[in-house]
């Protein structure tokens, strides 16, 4: 069992390294709308991006609401930084 664990362990580690990286390039979108004054939130690439992740889920054996729910807690969390970094809080 403890080989088990030491994998989820390390899969953990990893999509934390991956929330990392791609909250950098989040955080560089949210400076670049804020320069062209474009709001926080796109909906249209939310929706897109929401589709796209249901399709791996389902691909990937994981249950697609699962998987929405996932996006849209860190979809959630990208915008509240945009607005801070719009707001000049970043």
């Amino acid at each position: 069992m403890q080989s088990i664990r030491d994998s989820i362990d390390n899969i953990d580690a990893a999509v934390v390294h991956m929330l990392a990286e791609r909250f950098k390039y989040t955080q560089r979108v949210g400076y670049l709308k804020a320069t062209a004054g474009m709001p926080p939130s796109d909906p249209d690439r939310e929706r897109i991006q929401i589709a796209k992740l249901r399709s791996l889920a389902s691909e990937s054996h994981l249950d697609p609401a699962f998987a929405e729910k996932f996006l849209n807690f860190i979809i959630a969390e990208v915008i509240h930084h945009h607005e801070r970094i719009a707001g000049g809080d970043e």
